[in-house]
């Protein structure tokens, strides 16, 4: 019940009041002191997120790098490993030919119409495939590396005359090019791998022309300009060294292309002939048995598939870490 004696003092009356109604919530009066959180408390405390996925970036290139060592170990040492025939018949006439695929019998994969090895015809056709991608790619990232360095340096009419080669070679389609290439030419493994090399000059010139003319301005350039170095030595000595990681990656991506187009040739006809083993003129000659042995065509299949998917994964774990900019893209 409120006080109501009007002889008592306003503010004791407020306090009799205050009393028993119980206490106000009056920031100014009940306010304690202001709860500071601890800094070390709040870092240790243990902080909720949500769950991620895991990783795979790291699985994937862990094992196209495995694939792509068994595949170059074995073209290497295919002629020392206990293989049976796998590229001349005359040696295979008393083997059965289309045997099914056996892992404990001396044909772990088969034989294909001829009687020939299957995994023997595998590995000497990985040879063929590696020297191929890799040759090509070494002629284009020479011819291609040097025009782009030079247009990208030099800039002016130089780059005016590289960039109408590489648009010109760029205008025809890639696979009529390699065909109008190997026609002319014998279907030889070199000549083969000049033809690819040259279908890949146009795209290195213009990578190396596009870094090469982003360092050219550069403080560390003109410095060396400045001492007196020569062109050449600028070139090689300045420009070169920060433009080789970004291309190194990208020929991982490339030897996947060129080994792609040379089983496509190989499937045409068109490159290294039979009774030689390649990936594509394996699949070509399993194609007319496929519904009855489709091992034929699909054992050399798997393993082209599997191999380019592994340079392109090596090319692009290349790229993640000396190019992170351009593995964004």
């Amino acid at each position: 019940m409120a006080d109501t004696d009007p002889t008592r003092p306003d503010s004791t009356r407020a306090d009799s009041t205050r009393a028993a109604s119980g206490p106000v919530a009056d920031p100014a009066v009940n306010a304690g002191p202001a709860v500071v959180a601890d800094p070390i408390v709040v870092a240790a405390t243990p902080v909720r997120r949500r769950p991620r996925m895991p990783r795979m970036s790291g699985l994937g290139t862990a094992l196209a790098l495995g694939w792509t060592i068994v595949i170059v170990l074995g073209a290497l040492f295919v002629d020392f490993l206990p293989l049976a025939e796998a590229r001349d018949p005359s040696l295979a006439l008393m083997t059965p030919s289309t045997l099914a695929p056996d892992l404990m019998s001396e044909h772990p994969l088969g034989t294909d119409g001829q009687g020939l090895d299957i995994l023997g015809g595998l590995l000497y056709g990985a040879r063929v495939s590696l020297v191929v991608g890799i040759g090509g790619v070494l002629i284009g990232a020479l011819v291609g590396g040097a025009l782009g360095l030079v247009a990208g340096y030099r800039g002016g009419w130089t780059d005016r005359i590289v960039s109408i080669i590489t648009d010109t070679l760029l205008a025809f389609p890639s696979l009529i090019l390699l065909i109008a290439i190997v026609t002319v030419l014998d279907p030889t493994l070199p000549n083969i791998t000049l033809a690819l090399g040259i279908m890949v000059v146009p795209a290195y010139a213009r990578l190396v022309r596009a870094n090469a003319m982003s360092f050219a301005g550069r403080e560390f350039v003109t410095a060396a300009r400045s001492l007196g170095a020569g062109e050449i030595r600028i070139m090689l000595r300045e420009v070169t060294p920060n433009i080789v990681q970004p291309v190194f990656s990208y020929s991982f991506m490339l030897v996947a292309v060129l080994i792609v187009a040379e089983a496509s040739l190989s499937y045409l006809g068109l490159s290294i002939p039979r009774p030689e083993p390649t990936w594509g003129n394996m699949i070509s000659a399993g194609q007319a048995d496929f519904q009855r042995y489709p091992y034929l065509v699909g054992v050399p299949a798997v393993v082209l598939f599997l191999t380019v998917l592994s340079f392109n994964q090596l090319g692009e774990a290349a790229g993640r870490k000396w190019s992170p900019g351009a593995a964004k893209i």
